[in-house]
């Protein structure tokens, strides 16, 4: 293995499409579509045109465009919609945004560290972020009534790191963007039904590594003229957030993979029946959960009653990551008592493994 030639440790992801662990491994139908892109010479801006084409096709969009991240179509979508067709703003991005409009509204619960805040993007881009409501919730008139001439797009996250209670539904905030002609960009970049974000979106932008299992990349999706804004920072700050030739043809290939994807859900609760063994240890319970947005993924919630045992969940979870392979699990509750197993990164003995280390960790100890 590569990770053994480079001294890096084996590592079993069970917490699903993780920047953190490198997003997704790839069908070898993508590494060919890579190979066959790094091979030859293309001209750049006649691809990028060419597989935004392809993409919007595929996703119904007027238009659409390859970036090389989620977190750079954030960030092209508003410094895009500040300097529009404007050269110069393009060109002098910094020192033109204290002369256009550049607030781009966003719920406070939106407001959220994926690895990196959102605001960082934001700001990255020359927009200044305009929080409406509160941790614990939003309505929408408070988001209606933060529109003013200064106002570029309103920002909607779509991920499991948002609050979730007392928040306006997608629905509700693009009526009112469309009342008051205000862009709506909706950052869906973890979503599997890319059609329900383009619907009700003027951009929408998608990672091109999780869903889609590709390589690292973006998509931004939407309305043409707003596309053509974000291409325009390909001589900007775009410049930077340049996406290889070998990403494009890779990420076009996994569209192709994922038109042809079937439902998995069935394959996620046969692998989570392996857990069960694990109800046999003392102060030990395992749950099936489905994942919160509704969507077809399940995973296994292993609860820790901390009285009981010899640890509790967070420390549970410290030594599964720190052992010789490192088994990471969806940890958002740990502090509560329980960690969640996603099978869908699984490879082959890797659910055994992680059967293994929780009982070995918690001495197997049986009721």
């Amino acid at each position: 293995m590569v990770s053994n030639k480079y001294g890096l440790k084996r590592v079993i992801n069970a917490s699903g499409r993780m920047s953190i662990l490198g997003v997704s491994t790839i069908h070898d139908s993508v590494v060919d579509a890579m190979k066959t892109g790094a091979q030859q010479y293309i001209e750049m801006e006649q691809l990028v045109h060419k597989s935004g084409e392809v993409v919007a096709n595929y996703l119904g969009a007027e238009d659409a465009t390859i970036v090389n991240s989620a977190s750079s179509g954030i960030v092209l979508s508003i410094a895009g919609l500040i300097a529009k067709d404007n050269r110069y703003a393009v060109e002098k991005l910094y020192q033109s945004v204290h002369t256009l409009p550049n607030e781009v509204i966003m719920a406070k619960g939106h407001n959220v560290d994926y690895g990196a805040p959102v605001e960082t993007m934001v700001n990255l881009a020359g927009g200044k972020v305009k929080e409406v409501g509160y941790a614990n919730g939003c309505k929408i008139e408070q988001i209606e009534a933060a529109i003013t001439s200064e106002t570029v797009a309103i920002l909607y996250i779509v991920s499991n790191h948002c609050v979730k209670k007392g928040m306006p539904t997608l629905a509700e905030v693009k009526e009112v963007a469309t009342k008051h002609s205000i862009p709506l960009i909706v950052d869906a970049a973890a979503e599997e039904d890319l059609h329900h974000y383009i619907e009700n979106s003027d951009l929408a932008i998608f990672s091109g590594s999780k869903a889609l299992e590709g390589p690292t990349s973006g998509i931004v999706a939407g309305k043409k003229e707003y596309i053509s804004y974000i291409r325009a920072h390909g001589k900007g700050i775009g410049r930077a957030m340049k996406v290889g030739k070998e990403s494009i043809f890779g990420l076009l290939q996994a569209l192709e993979n994922y038109k042809e994807k079937t439902d998995t859900s069935a394959e996620q609760l046969k692998q989570l029946e392996k857990l069960n063994v694990l109800n046999e240890l003392t102060g030990v319970k395992v749950t099936v959960q489905q994942d919160e947005s509704g969507r077809a993924i399940y995973r296994g919630r292993i609860h820790i009653d901390g009285s009981v045992t010899k640890m509790n969940a967070l420390e549970v979870v410290h030594m599964l990551k720190n052992g010789e392979v490192a088994i990471y699990t969806r940890d958002y509750l740990a502090n509560i008592g329980s960690f969640d197993i996603d099978t869908r990164p699984l490879q082959q003995g890797d659910m055994e493994m992680i059967v293994e280390r929780v009982q070995a960790i918690l001495g197997g100890e049986t009721k």
